[in-house]
């Protein structure tokens, strides 16, 4: 199943691939409308957009989705139920192909939702507690959105058709189209995790490593970034998108220095994801929505093989995520190290890597523009945090000896695995610059003065040697030492925001819930209703339970007795 899947993927991947370029050198654009139903005067129509934004995305989701399943192929070949996952990883795309390509609200919430329920599916997927309480945050989470949409869809009744791309340009300054923006933010800040509902995304790490590379990497996180792309007037003639920067540079600097703190491999790569993420939101709310969906294909191609090495990576370390226990493995796993600094590279936005072209010219974007300088600030510290654990990822894994158990199995002939990875890392290499004179047809002419264009590089070169500083174990206890303990713990906890989602948010309600318990279900309320009197009635009936029992005249006089009261009553009467 995994190589139908692979060969049907790889195929569908390339022909969206050459129907994007043909797209893009026509600037063309095809809205098709299907009518799935028509009955009297009404019908049901599926409307379908098809440009060279939608192709060239469906075309990325289906080259990872392709290369992750064929991944998968070895790295789950121990799992009985490899068709099942295979199956999940096959409905996850199509969901998010219904969501790429539908102009139309109600179709993008059955894409949306799919998303959410497949994405349910996959982080629960090994079943044990973490797993169920991981996927519980994601669902609930990004229920959240989902509730959001709908009521988007509410608001739009008074519009006549749910198309929203009909109405953007020509709304765009009526309150009702403000509304519907906003909820469409709040929709895509809680499926691209960003804050307050951070805590979702390394808790989804509890997932297979295929999934993390496919679903939290490339696909389902970046939806929100799309989905706002497609809504970007609304964001660029109204404060949300000023609302938008300020919150997506939080959730980048947030993202970055809790990565610096964190010792789980896939939950710094998930941190590195969230703090991208905050890139292409914050870059998006500034208007440039084309250098948005630069940068969101050229790290779905970097980070899903980041991923896939991390995959590897823990499966030769008999699957132990930690990275203190690695160390020295360019030496045991040089093609797998080899792809996994590449990617690293990539993100940290080495020259003509992918992640440069993308991420070089969102800086200097940022430098020519109008912000304020804590906006400034945000993005190129983040970039330094960016590049500092990144450095100390690589610091911790790959130099110095290995720190885990003395019987270990490091091999680098996962032939299967390699092949998808190898594939991945050519388009690491050379995805930026192809999508570069794909998408800008003409070269952008930033001029800046000469300290303003290289601050992007001093920037990444201090952050590299921060992060070889703090990851030099005689200066680790004195880092410690120089930061509070509090202080660690709060930054190294995402601002402890994973504590406010999950305990902060059900804390008061069952605290509640035990003190309503305590005090009408077992307290006096009980003593007086429905317990005492059970408890007063059955010990009446046990005393004359006993009266009937020991004597016959007893029990025979009451009968007469009560025969008695009934014929008085009856007189009466």
């Amino acid at each position: 199943m995994c190589s139908i899947s692979f060969i049907n993927l790889i195929s569908i991947s390339l022909t969206c691939f050459l129907l994007s370029l043909y797209y893009l050198l026509n600037n063309m654009v095809y809205f098709i409308e299907w009518e799935v139903v028509s009955l009297n005067s009404m019908s049901i129509v599926m409307t379908f957009l098809f440009d060279w934004m939608s192709l060239l995305f469906m075309s990325f989701v289906l080259m990872i989705a392709s290369l992750v399943i064929f991944y998968s192929k070895e790295y789950m070949e121990s799992d009985e139920n490899i068709n099942r996952f295979i199956m999940l990883v096959l409905m996850f795309v199509l969901s998010m192909m219904l969501l790429i390509i539908s102009p139309n609200l109600v179709s993008i919430l059955l894409g949306w939702d799919g998303l959410g329920l497949v994405s349910y599916c996959l982080v629960i997927y090994f079943q044990n507690i973490k797993s169920y309480n991981a996927g519980m945050l994601t669902a609930l989470s990004n229920r959240i959105g989902d509730v959001a949409l709908l009521l988007a869809i509410a608001w739009m009744l008074n519009y006549g058709s749910w198309n929203y791309i009909f109405y953007l340009e020509v709304m765009q300054n009526e309150f009702s189209m403000l509304m519907i923006g906003s909820l469409v933010m709040l929709a895509a800040m809680t499926k691209s995790a960003q804050i307050p509902f951070s805590s979702w995304l390394p808790a989804a790490m509890a997932a297979p490593t295929p999934v993390s590379a496919l679903v939290h990497s490339s696909t389902l996180v970046t939806a929100g970034v799309y989905l706002l792309i497609r809504f970007n007037i609304v964001l660029s003639t109204s404060w949300l998108g000023q609302l938008l920067l300020l919150l997506s540079g939080l959730t980048m600097f947030m993202a970055g220095l809790g990565a610096n703190f964190e010792f789980d491999l896939k939950k710094i790569i998930a941190l590195s994801t969230l703090s991208q993420l905050g890139l292409m939101m914050s870059i998006l709310s500034m208007g440039f929505y084309k250098l948005a969906m630069f940068h969101l294909l050229t790290h779905a191609l970097f980070k899903a093989l980041l991923f896939m090495c991390a995959g590897a990576i823990i499966h030769n370390m008999n699957n132990s995520q930690d990275i203190r226990l690695m160390g020295g493995l360019s030496i045991h796993m040089p093609l797998t190290s080899a792809c996994f600094n590449v990617s690293n590279l990539a993100l940290c936005g080495m020259p003509f890597l992918a992640g440069f072209y993308s991420k070089d010219m969102i800086l200097e974007i940022v430098s020519i523009s109008n912000i304020n300088m804590f906006s400034f600030f945000l993005y190129f510290f983040s970039t330094g945090l960016t590049v500092s654990y990144s450095f100390r990822l690589v610091y911790y894994s790959m130099t110095g000896d290995l720190n885990c158990g003395s019987l270990n199995m490091l091999n680098d002939e996962s032939w299967v695995m390699l092949r998808g990875m190898l594939g991945l890392l050519f388009m690491s290499i050379i995805g930026g610059s192809m999508l570069n004179w794909l998408i800008f047809p003409f070269p952008y002419m930033i001029c800046l003065p000469g300290y303003l264009k290289m601050l992007t590089l001093f920037v990444c070169i201090i952050g590299g040697l921060f992060g070889y500083l703090i990851s030099i174990s005689n200066l680790y206890s004195l880092n410690k030492s120089l930061l509070n303990y509090n202080l660690t713990l709060f930054l190294g906890s995402m601002w402890f925001m994973p504590y406010i989602s999950t305990y902060g948010m059900i804390f008061y309600p069952l605290n509640y819930g035990q003190l309503v318990v305590k005090s009408f279900d077992q307290g006096w309320s009980e003593y007086f209703g429905g317990q005492h009197l059970y408890y007063k009635l059955s010990n009446y009936s046990k005393t004359l339970f006993l009266m009937h029992n020991n004597s016959l005249k007893i029990y025979l006089m009451l009968f007469v007795f009560w025969i008695m009261i009934l014929f008085s009553f009856l007189l009466f009467l």
